[in-house]
């Protein structure tokens, strides 16, 4: 499930790269630069997304659902990599320093 999700999620990085290079910026005309036509509508109204751009915001999400994924995996991971097995059996059993032996200590 693990290489299934990273296989995805580079594809997924692939195509948004490949999909914003291709796309043409709001203000990339010239005229717009100069306060020509396209300049009136940068502030305003959006109108209708474009197909480029939905797709772009859904390619977007589910890049990010799968950065979620990944990082839970590895959430998971780290976790089984730094739990003993066996390690939730265990009990820890308080020692008093009345029942501790005594070590006889040479003096010179």
């Amino acid at each position: 499930m693990y290489t299934f999700v990273l296989v995805v999620h580079i594809l997924l990085a692939i195509l948004m790269i490949a999909l914003i290079l291709v796309q043409h910026g709001k203000g990339a005309d010239a005229g717009a630069s100069f306060g020509g036509g396209g300049a009136a509508t940068v502030f305003g109204a959006s109108g209708s997304a474009n197909f480029m751009t939905r797709l772009t915001a859904v390619l977007t999400a589910l890049f990010f659902v799968t950065s979620l994924t990944l990082a839970v995996f590895a959430k998971k991971q780290n976790q089984a990599m730094y739990t003993l097995p066996g390690a939730e059996q265990t009990q820890q059993v308080p020692v008093s320093n009345e029942s501790s032996p005594t070590v006889p200590v040479k003096s010179e």
